[in-house]
């Protein structure tokens, strides 16, 4: 898909610590699509009252999820990075699209299905969360979307809700288009589902490094004995390869296939090269946390920029519909 010169979108809930998945299935992916497209960004935190519901952590998770956007390469100077809760007018606009979503379209969504299957409260914010996520990608009248595999359903509902509306008054939103790195999109957690913070299976990018080192070597494995080849479709390869250039893929393939791997050797080697690739992210974080009045005037600038557009796209729906 050519996305030069596109308006690309992406949001991430500040539900706890950023991880692997995070950077490798979005981040990594933003920072080349602010060099030759139009990159908004936003920390995703009305989103996360689905499961966040403590006050301090809310604030704090919101906060930090914010500087480790900067640290780890958006850079507010070339993309449009915001807090979600910062812009009303998104909101004031899921109120508006909810009017053009059936309740048919939303008990469709097979994310809403998974988490109630692994025991989340059935509460409307969950049940709603794809007409929320309508409205942040309408708001500013996406092109591209990069999503996972497993939220390519929410694109698909987006782009249905802005065409009832569009029918009924005119061409008033982009249809947008989800982008998927089929490689990446799918990071696998420390036990062979997807990775993330709801399944307590992540890898830490910004953790104690000795956090950091007790959950690379919780990454289940097999029981293969010293002398048997090794299986590649596990965490462990998939993980490590992300770290790794092709050669080097091919490299821990081979060992893999050779008698006498260790899987702890293995670890270890993940565990060093985590802290190596991070390392200049992690002293960068180090040194913003330590000026907040200076993140306090990125996120206005933010702010400002994000608001400023997402106000023009709700004052148009409004007029189309007869509110204004």
């Amino acid at each position: 898909m050519n996305i030069k010169n596109k308006r690309v979108l992406s949001g991430i809930q500040p539900s706890g610590l950023l991880h692997l998945g995070n950077y490798f299935g979005m981040i990594e992916k933003m920072k080349e699509f602010q060099d030759s497209s139009e990159l908004f960004c936003f920390v995703a935190n009305y989103h996360s009252l689905t499961t966040v519901n403590n006050k301090s952590n809310l604030r704090d998770f919101t906060n930090d999820l914010f500087i480790n956007l900067i640290s780890l390469g958006i850079d507010p100077n070339k993309s449009t990075v915001w807090i979600q809760s910062d812009v009303p007018e998104v909101t004031e606009l899921s109120w508006i699209l909810s009017n053009f979503s059936s309740v048919g379209l939303m008990q469709r969504s097979t994310a809403y299905k998974d988490k109630i299957s692994k025991g989340f409260r059935p509460m409307m914010g969950l049940f709603s969360y794809p007409i929320l996520m309508a409205a942040d990608i309408l708001s500013f009248n996406a092109d591209i979307v990069p999503v996972g595999e497993d939220q390519k359903q929410h694109i698909e509902m987006t782009r249905d809700i802005a065409l009832k509306f569009n029918n009924s008054f005119g061409e008033v939103f982009n249809l947008p288009e989800p982008l998927i790195d089929e490689e990446k999109s799918l990071v696998p957690g420390t036990d062979h589902q997807k990775m993330s913070k709801s399944y307590n299976n992540i890898i830490s990018i910004f953790d104690k490094e000795e956090i950091i080192k007790e959950q690379v070597y919780s990454i289940v494995t097999d029981s293969a004995g010293l002398n048997e080849k090794k299986n590649i479709n596990s965490p462990l390869f998939k993980i490590y390869s992300l770290f790794l250039n092709v050669e080097e893929i091919k490299e821990l393939k081979n060992r893999y296939e050779t008698p006498g791997l260790k899987y702890m050797e293995i670890k270890q080697e993940l565990y060093e090269r985590i802290l190596e690739y991070f390392s200049e992210f992690r002293n960068l974080k180090s040194e913003l946390s330590s000026k907040p009045d200076d993140i306090e005037d990125l996120k206005k600038i933010g702010k400002n920029k994000a608001q400023k557009i997402a106000l023009e796209v709700l004052e148009k729906v409004k007029s189309a519909t007869g509110l204004i």
